[in-house]
């Protein structure tokens, strides 16, 4: 099968895809030192592991899209979870099908024959997920949060929550990613796919450190799962859409830049509009604060002067145009704003302060993504690569869109 310029192999064997939400590579640093991750371990010695990067921004929605299209957002067009629209200049939520630009691995494969399950802990995820996919030659799709309203028609499968034999997770919980695990299994098992991807959601991740009790109590569920797709007979890859990171003081509170009352302050109401990208429907635990925002100008001939501006701001690292960010951080330029800022290490960047609810942190550490800093993700395959892809993988920087085609080319003899 061919997508975006790469040949991919079929499948030797049922490959499993995890992308574990949030999975910050620190993650599995804290459970190798604390011995509760058996599986990934063995996986890493036996197989494959490397720190991979992935898409920009280090959101959700164009680094699940970057993996399932093996290419960039200015292929796939999504570049965030929220953008300004250039023709009716009305938010949009990035999770459309219509959006997406490219055909996904998943809808090629099931097309071409193959037995595809694409399974994400959130809805959200699912249509864009799901695009050109053949559900009538025993392929599924469906979201561990409306597992309880599938249908043959809509998700190649009904009676979800019978099948897997457990009520519907809450929203807010480990569970609806255990439960994305628990299905993929369910299925492995009793139907033999061929490729199974299974996207999980960052609900633990942005609530508890690495090493802390709740986080490796959530990664020896996961890791337990793991090693049931690997004794079912699959190959288990297992990537990140993004990192995280701590994003408070030493006294607990938020470090943020509210960016839309800062520039209002300097150049008045009304003359640019500052877009967290990093918005969508579940905003509880970060607030929509994250460490990558676009600004629309008003007048565009401001662009260089406030540009100037912000990057004289502490927190911020970077700033570019619209041209520049979309050449080097590899960005579809018909959805960029004027200037893209990304923020530091230890920094968010909002908008107005009075426009983010943080009631919902109740008292605990923001942690957040979004930033190059939170870009960097894990790249562990179950079994060892061949000499090619080895050779590859040590000469040039890994990317996290690569994953499918390392495992499935990588791993032919």
């Amino acid at each position: 099968m061919e997508l975006n310029d790469i040949s991919y192999a079929w499948p030797r064997k049922p490959l499993a895809l995890v992308c574990i939400d949030g999975g910050d590579p620190e993650y599995i640093e804290a459970g190798l030192r604390d011995g509760i991750i058996p599986n990934i371990a063995r996986f890493m010695k036996e197989g494959f592991y490397q720190v991979a990067q992935g898409s920009m921004p280090s959101f959700t929605c164009p680094n699940n899209m970057s993996i399932v299209t093996g290419s960039e957002p200015k292929i796939h067009g999504i570049s965030g979870n929220f953008f300004i629209d250039p023709k009716s200049q009305e938010p949009v939520v990035m999770t459309g099908p219509e959006l997406l630009r490219s055909r996904s691995i998943l809808g090629e494969f099931s097309r071409e024959g193959a037995r595809v399950v694409s399974i994400t802990a959130k809805d959200k995820l699912r249509k864009q997920l799901q695009k050109g996919m053949d559900l009538s030659r025993g392929s599924v799709s469906f979201s561990s949060q409306h597992a309880d309203k599938c249908t043959i028609a809509e998700n190649g499968i009904e009676n979800v929550l019978e099948f897997v034999g457990q009520s519907l997770p809450d929203m807010y919980s480990a569970e609806l990613s255990l439960f994305v695990l628990d299905a993929g299994i369910k299925l492995l098992e009793e139907q033999k796919p061929d490729l199974l991807y299974l996207s999980l959601t960052d609900f633990v991740q942005h609530a508890h450190a690495p090493g802390t009790a709740e986080a490796n109590r959530f990664y020896i569920e996961m890791d337990q799962r793991f090693g049931r797709l690997q004794e079912l007979g699959a190959l288990v890859a297992l990537t990140a859409d993004h990192g995280m990171g701590d994003k408070s003081n030493e006294s607990g509170e938020p470090n943020v830049i509210w960016l839309q009352d800062l520039l209002d302050q300097k150049l008045g109401l009304g003359t640019c509009k500052v877009i967290c990208p990093i918005t969508d429907a579940f905003v509880g635990h970060h607030g929509a604060l994250g460490g990558f925002v676009r600004i629309y100008l008003k007048q565009k001939q401001d662009r260089n002067k406030v540009a100037e501006i912000v990057q004289s701001i502490a927190g911020v690292e970077k700033v570019w145009t619209a041209e520049n960010v979309a050449k080097e951080l590899e960005q579809p330029l018909d959805r960029e704003g004027d200037l893209a800022v990304v923020a530091d290490k230890e920094t968010v960047i909002g908008g107005s302060e009075k426009d983010h609810d943080l009631s919902a942190l109740k008292g605990n550490r923001l942690r957040t993504h979004g930033s190059l800093h939170e870009a960097n993700v894990p790249f562990i395959l179950s079994e060892p690569l061949n000499d090619l892809y080895l050779k590859r993988a040590a000469e040039r920087t890994l990317r996290s869109r690569e994953i499918f085609e390392y495992a499935l080319n990588g791993t032919q003899v």
